[in-house]
């Protein structure tokens, strides 16, 4: 339960709590772990939770052992720290970066109260042990917070609940709205195959059967795609009856997000249908059927090809590659962005963009094993060119038929394999002189390795497909 109060409307009164409860009222987090509850209690209580900006930290003695650590957490989730004199020594020598600011009566011109002022601030940390007296630095720091709106938390287990819930993947979208009046009895199992095409690992829901549909998959997403306390995988893809094709898929990222298309997901999805006889699909020669998967990018058609009666690669027409600045999307004008010059984060690069389902950019760098992707893949995802973000591909040209990508997906990083963004990567070569239209391109991932074909009218990728377990999770 987190407390609602009212300091806004309270003038000159101090936001400390004591023993004493003045709550104007409280609201119910209810999660599968303390992290869950904690931020979707929050939320509700009017808390924003950003991830980002400053924290300005500033405690009594007794708390000093404890504020280092929190700190620690604050700054990994890349907050800036702010801290007065005594506060910032301590920061300083557990290894931080922390910008020292004056206390009011220090300095007039640039103190706690103008740092507050000046937006740069999200978090204050601030305990007292010398009472409630409004003449205090401390008691004025946390008055402005509140005037401004800016959290104030006044103690250190409240911050340290908080740094946690914060470096969880929980957000406004991806938690499940509980209704109290119509609690489950007990725990939900549901059934799931984990499945892996270039080791990029999805935990597979077959929603056919009523008993196995899910609630809240952004948030099952979040706690099962963990790799130390979930099931661990790129993502969760339900497989869902669909009016107009064998079935639809239906994907979530790590992070909740919900995907337009998942490439090396749909070729296990194909597998999935024809290796349990839920499809067999249209025949095509021999050791070849064709399925139908709809998708939130429209429905693709898929080529089994059999080995020992099951499914052993998947042939999956993409469609056509979307170039239309509008239609990736991404802003800028004047036709196609192919080996465009643009300035990203102060830096100059040659972009090509396009969707592929999702919206990609690809990037041609001499060495894609020296490519820094975990800086540059957050900073390309997140830069304004990109309304809707953007997966980003940082591709190596081997030969004219050979290429090596690394592909940095929005809403869940670097991962094994991206096959929509191995597409992107084809008709990138293609576009820019590297390889031919219409004959077969070798890429190399991490993960493993695809072919793609790209013309004109479609691209078409060739993959495997594995069976990794079949499992139960209780939810």
């Amino acid at each position: 339960k987190v407390p609602v109060f009212s300091f806004e409307k309270l003038a000159d009164v101090d936001t400390h709590l004591g023993p004493e409860m003045k709550s104007t009222g409280e609201v119910l987090g209810i999660g599968n772990c303390l992290e869950e509850a904690l931020y979707k209690g929050l939320i509700a209580s009017g808390h924003q939770m950003k991830k980002g900006g400053g924290v300005f930290i500033t405690v009594r003695d007794q708390d000093k052992p404890e504020i280092a650590e929190i700190a620690k957490k604050f700054e990994r989730l890349g907050f800036k720290l702010f801290a007065t004199g005594g506060t910032a020594l301590l920061l300083f020598k557990a290894g931080l970066n922390v910008t020292v600011v004056d206390k009011i009566h220090e300095n007039s011109g640039h103190n706690t109260i103008t740092l507050l002022e000046s937006g740069q601030v999200n978090y204050v940390i601030s305990t007292s042990a010398k009472g409630r007296n409004p003449a205090r630095d401390s008691v004025k720091i946390r008055r402005k917070a509140s005037l401004l709106g800016i959290p104030c938390l006044t103690a250190i287990d409240t911050a340290n609940a908080l740094a946690d819930s914060l470096m969880s993947r929980y957000t406004p979208e991806n938690t499940e709205i509980v209704d109290i009046n119509d609690l489950k009895a007990e725990k939900q199992k549901i059934r799931f195959t984990k499945m892996s095409a270039c080791s990029n690992d999805y935990i597979y829901v077959n929603c056919f059967a009523p008993q196995n549909r899910v609630a809240s998959p952004e948030s099952l997403a979040v706690s099962l795609s963990d790799r130390h306390n979930g099931v661990g995988s790129d993502g969760v893809i339900l497989i869902e009856p669909s009016e107009v094709a064998d079935a639809r898929m239906t994907m979530f990222n790590r992070d909740g997000s919900e995907g337009m298309m998942c490439g090396n997901g749909i070729r296990c999805v194909a597998k999935y249908l024809y290796d349990n006889g839920i499809a067999k699909g249209t025949l095509a020669g021999v050791g070849r059927s064709v399925l139908h998967i709809d998708t939130r990018s429209g429905v693709k058609e898929c080529t089994v090809i059999t080995k020992n009666g099951l499914c052993h690669q998947v042939a999956v027409n993409m469609g056509k590659a979307e170039l239309q600045p509008e239609k990736v999307p991404v802003k800028l004008s004047g036709g196609p962005v192919v080996g465009r010059r643009v300035e990203i984060a102060g830096e100059r690069y040659e972009i090509t963009c396009c969707s592929m389902g999702n919206p990609h950019v690809t990037v041609f760098v001499p060495s894609v094993d020296k490519a820094d992707v975990e800086k540059l893949g957050p900073v390309f995802e997140h830069d304004p060119l990109f309304p809707e973000l953007v997966n980003v591909g940082f591709v190596e040209v081997i030969d004219s038929h050979t290429l090596k990508a690394r592909i940095w997906e929005r809403g869940s990083g670097e991962t094994m394999a991206c096959g929509t963004g191995t597409c992107a990567a084809a008709v990138a070569a293609v576009l820019n002189g590297y390889c031919e239209k219409g004959r077969d391109i070798r890429v190399i991932l991490k993960g493993g390795e695809l072919k793609i074909n790209y013309t004109d009218e479609r691209v078409l990728m060739t993959g495997e497909a594995v069976k990794v377990y079949d499992g139960v999770v209780e939810v």
